[in-house]
């Protein structure tokens, strides 16, 4: 008789998951799969690397492409060039009007550092993009919003910029004692959180899935029932399903987070909020 035979389903379950752990499968998952291990002390992890990586690649990408620039680009060139006017185009000129091609640049940097950053949670071995740590969306957001506030008040002065973030033109004076705290929280705090929080929250979600399904197979495969197991094949065709939907996801939200960053920056120039 097997030693698991008059166990309720329960026990079954918490048998099945010791089995498994005892196998070196991580289960059940926890947030410490969302923190990889120290590589030389709290200060350089998996994440630290990944972002060097990333600033790595996309120095080398961009030296080589425009290395020696042609008349008629070469693939290389034509590859820079077309993501550089596709950020001018429909990023930077699209929200800032003739302003914004001046940040172009930046804006090109940010979305290909972010794309890259975020297709790395579906590369073997790395698994995880550092956008799914609140702590890198809150650097990227910090920069343009403080891009957002220097521009404003270098521009218009401090003292007019207030005035036009704050204060609504037309409306009864009365009014202002409830729309001013209103457009302080909108202008000053929701934009550079909800920045952070967007990009955050659909990468951290999109790992998440792809732990569930991914580490949802091989409990599955460890099971006694034959059908379970045979059943496992839909949770690794989903988690191979949702590694695309996550590429998608990575360059939308990048597109996402310069699109508002180019936006917020854009009414700092506006001469009438």
């Amino acid at each position: 008789m097997s030693a698991r035979a008059g166990l309720s389903s329960a026990e079954d379950d918490t048998v099945s998951g010791q089995l498994v752990a005892a196998e070196g499968l991580p289960w059940p998952p926890s947030v410490g799969d969302f923190y990889p291990p120290e590589l030389a002390g709290p200060w350089v992890t998996k994440f630290t690397l990944m972002v060097w990586l990333a600033v790595g690649l996309l120095i080398l990408f961009f030296m080589a492409t425009y290395r020696n620039p042609k008349l008629v680009p070469s693939k290389g060139q034509w590859y820079a060039e077309s993501l550089y006017g596709l950020v001018r185009d429909n990023i930077a000129r699209e929200q800032m009007g003739k302003e914004g091609i001046r940040f172009a640049p930046y804006f090109t940097v940010l979305f290909s550092f972010i794309v890259l950053t975020n297709l790395f949670s579906i590369v073997p071995g790395l698994q995880i993009s550092p956008n799914s740590h609140i702590a890198f969306p809150i650097v990227l957001a910090a920069i343009s919003y403080v891009m957002y506030l220097y521009i404003g008040v270098r521009k218009h002065g401090l003292g007019k910029y207030l005035k036009m973030s704050l204060v609504i033109p037309g409306v009864p004076w009365p009014m202002h004692i409830l729309l001013i705290p209103i457009e302080f929280l909108q202008n000053f705090v929701v934009r550079p959180v909800t920045l952070a929080l967007r990009l955050f929250a659909n990468l951290f979600a999109g790992h998440l899935l792809l732990l569930v399904f991914t580490v949802g197979g091989f409990v599955m495969l460890a099971s006694d029932s034959l059908f379970v197991q045979v059943t496992s094949v839909l949770s690794f065709a989903m988690a191979i399903v949702m590694a695309f939907f996550e590429a998608l996801v990575a360059i939308l939200q990048a597109y996402v987070f310069v699109t508002l960053s180019a936006n917020y920056i854009g009414t700092s120039l506006a001469d009438e909020h």
